[in-house]
Formats: C-alpha cells, sequence, structure tokens
C-alpha cells in the first residue's frame, strides 16, 4: 500500500473511531503537519464536552513490534513537547504483541482491520478480535515455508545459542538469502537477539506457539495401516526394517513423545519414513485401512522433519520440536500430549 494512500486510509480509520463517541466532536483533521519543525503523519483537533485536545498520529505500513516501537519512540518525541495532546499509532493491522508495547507506554492504536484503543480525557474506547485481511498470510508464507522451516528447527533446537549467518545456513542447508529474509522477519516480531558473536531466539515460546498454529500437517502424504501385531515391537520391528533396506526414518507423534516423556499414553505408532513404501509394507507385514488404523507413516514434504533426529532406546526419533508440530493439531489427546512434551522436555532446553 503506498504511503500516501495509506496515510488517508489511517484517517479514515481514526475518525471511524472518534466518530462512534457521542460526546466527541472533530473540529480539524490535518495530514502530514509539521509540528515545531518536524513532520507528524496525523493532527485531529477535537473537543470533548467542555475540553479541547489533540491528536498526533503515526502511520507505519507494518504493524509488527519493530514497527510499534519507532511509532511509539516518534510519538513520545512529540508528546514531550505537547504533553497535553495524546500519541495514537496507526497501522494496517497491529498485532496483540504491538498492542501491549502501545499500551505500556500510555499510547493509543487503531488498525485498518477495526482494532483500536483509545483512552484519554474521558474517552474510552476498544475494540479487539478482528483479524488481519491484509498481508499476513503472505508473511506467514515466508516464515513458514519448508525452507525457512528448516532454519526455525535449527534456532528453536539450539535454544539460546548465538549464530553467525554462514554457520546458520551450513546447518539448515538452505542459502544466505534464506537466512537473511528469515532473520528479517523474526527482528519485526522482536523474537530475535543480536549480539556481537552473533544473533540467536529471545522468544522462543512464543515461535513455536505461531508456528504451531500455521503448520500444515497435512503437507506431508499420510498413510494408514493396521496390524494384529502390539505397537512397541510394532515400532522395534519398523526400525530394523528400515535400517536393513536403507530407508530413512523417525518415530514421531505420540510414538516419539513417549521417548521423550514416558507419561504419554498411546494406540498409534506414527512415523516419517522416505520411499519405498511397498517395501516397507511388506517387511512389517501390514496392510492399508481407511479406518481404524494403529500405524500411520509420514512421508515428509521436506527432508528438513529429520533435522536432530536421536537415537533412543535403540529406535531413531525426530526432534522433540518436530513432535510437538505434529501433534499440537492431532486430534485425540494431540494437544494434551505436546503440552506435556513442551512442559518436560522442549522448555527445559530454554
Amino acid at each position: 500500500m503506498k504511503i500516501n494512500n495509506l496515510v488517508d486510509k489511517a484517517k479514515d480509520a481514526l475518525i471511524q473511531c472518534l466518530q462512534d463517541i457521542p460526546f466527541v466532536s472533530i473540529d480539524s483533521v490535518l495530514s502530514e503537519p509539521v509540528i515545531n519543525g518536524k513532520s507528524a503523519d496525523l493532527l485531529v483537533q477535537l473537543r470533548t464536552k467542555d475540553q479541547t485536545g489533540m491528536l498526533i498520529g503515526e502511520v507505519k505500513g507494518d504493524g509488527q513490534p519493530l514497527f510499534a516501537r519507532q511509532a511509539v519512540y516518534q510519538l513520545l518525541h512529540f508528546l514531550s513537547q505537547f504533553p497535553t495532546a495524546y500519541g495514537v499509532f496507526i497501522a494496517p493491522y497491529i498485532s496483540p504483541a504491538s498492542a501491549a508495547i502501545c499500551r505500556e507506554a500510555d499510547i493509543g492504536y487503531v488498525d485498518l482491520a477495526g482494532n483500536c484503543f483509545l483512552a484519554f480525557d474521558q474517552v474510552y474506547i476498544q475494540r479487539e478480535g478482528n483479524p488481519n485481511p491484509f498481508n499476513e498470510k503472505r508473511y506467514l508464507r515466508s516464515l513458514y515455508s519448508p525452507k525457512s522451516e528448516r532454519l526455525l528447527r535449527v534456532l528453536l533446537a539450539a535454544g539460546r545459542k548465538q549464530w553467525k549467518v554462514e554457520e546458520l545456513a551450513r546447518e539448515a542447508q538452505v542459502s544466505l538469502g534464506q537466512v537473511a529474509n528469515v532473520k528479517q522477519l523474526l527482528r519485526e516480531r522482536e523474537w530475535l537477539k543480536s549480539e556481537t558473536v552473533g544473533f540467536g531466539l529471545s522468544e522462543p515460546a512464543a515461535l513455536l506457539e505461531e508456528w504451531s498454529q500455521n503448520y500444515k500437517f497435512r503437507r506431508n502424504r499420510v498413510l494408514d495401516y493396521y496390524t494384529i501385531q502390539e505397537i512397541s515391537s510394532l515400532e522395534y520391528r519398523l526400525a530394523e526394517v528400515c535400517q536393513d533396506r536403507n530407508i530413512r526414518y523417525g518415530l514421531t507423534g505420540f510414538s516419539g513423545a513417549a521417548r521423550y516423556a514416558p507419561s504419554v499414553r498411546y494406540q498409534r505408532a506414527m512415523a516419517f519414513v522416505q520411499y519405498d513404501l511397498e517395501s516397507l509394507a511388506t517387511g512389517l507385514d501390514i496392510k492399508p485401512v481407511t479406518s481404524g488404523a494403529n500405524l500411520s507413516l509420514f512421508i515428509p514434504y521436506d527432508e528438513g522433519v529429520f533435522y536432530a533426529a536421536e537415537v533412543i532406546g535403540g529406535v531413531r526419533v525426530v526432534s522433540p520440536t518436530q513432535i510437538y508440530l505434529d501433534l499440537k493439531g492431532y486430534r485425540g489427546r494431540g494437544e494434551e500430549a505436546a503440552e506435556t512434551l513442551f512442559n518436560q522436555v522442549i522448555k527445559i532446553k530454554w
């Protein structure tokens, strides 16, 4: 969205919020006024009952926390010269994290999705919960694409380790440009901490939670089977057959979670496998079914799912991060198992 068009839309959104307050009258609205030699984006002169007031609006094309903090800093500069004025941050969409930054600084906010918070004089208006109708899906597609997810797995597995760009690219097997793109997206969310020796995650839990909400389990090809074998014996037999036939594999879901957190109970084995499924099915004596499965095999959408896999009790298991993602949205106590894994294994590393 071009800046001039964005400022016009921001003005309309702010006016709409104010017009809903019966005792507020708007005297004038100026776009890009010069205040003490510095240009602001919006200046609103208004009256509330017997008082006059002034709102100063700062407009950004992005509402992520980094830009919210920049807007707050600019507004506080204006308010230091006009202490009776009220500052308002306006963007296409303002996330809950950005809203919290504004509130902490006593700054109001309005977005083009219809969310707002204004609290000055006798005015108090709040609307929240409207989703982002703009470019968030494109943003999320970029951050949670298969190649980007390779980087996220590395960062989450390493906890608070500091990385250099070249080192991280080699570890995740992606390009330097991919690292730069993901680094910028995380920085805008203020989930990245940069130091002289490199950079690393500052909010790994927030990243994992958002990733789990956007993780597309069905990108994997899912094949369901039934066998009369006992589940634990089946898992060991799966490991043997995959090793004998040089098939890359890793337990995930409930099978994987139970290796890291033995309190997890389950009745269906789950594993990632690559290629040669016919040979594997023959070796395991399993039959494909459309219902009543007790074994699910996933052909991964990207080999990154195997990153940081380890052998536990003679069986290869994918990383706790990958297992968490596979379980979080899975019906039948998947979320409960994911939270158990998170509390007992994942967050301890951070």
